[in-house]
């Protein structure tokens, strides 16, 4: 079951935002900067498969540098993470369709 999760990490004043499949990977992320609520992440694994299948080094690079790097590993444990939670779907896409128009891709 795909489940949508947040969590925050204080030292960079960062909140995560996580679409993780029913295997318990992540599918999507989003970060957000807590002082300037800014989007500086928001990346797809799909994308990510994507380019490594059919594109080069340059365009897995450029797409880096653009919407960030996915989390690797197992999703699980998240619960245990700073004022980690649940949220709902429709909240994880008004967060990825605003990240991807300010980090210039489309939702």
């Amino acid at each position: 079951m795909t489940t949508w999760f947040r969590t925050y990490y204080e030292d960079e004043d960062l909140w995560l935002y996580f679409e993780a499949d029913d295997e318990g990977w992540a599918a999507r992320q989003v970060e957000v900067r807590g002082q300037d609520p800014r989007p500086v992440t928001a990346v797809s694994l799909e994308e990510v498969l994507h380019l490594r299948d059919r594109d080069d080094l340059a365009a897995m690079a450029q797409y880096e540098r653009q919407f960030g790097v996915l989390a690797e590993g197992h999703m699980d444990g998240w619960r245990n993470q700073p004022q980690a939670a649940e949220i709902s779907v429709e909240e994880f896409e008004r967060l990825w369709a605003e990240a991807r128009r300010t980090l210039g891709g489309s939702a």
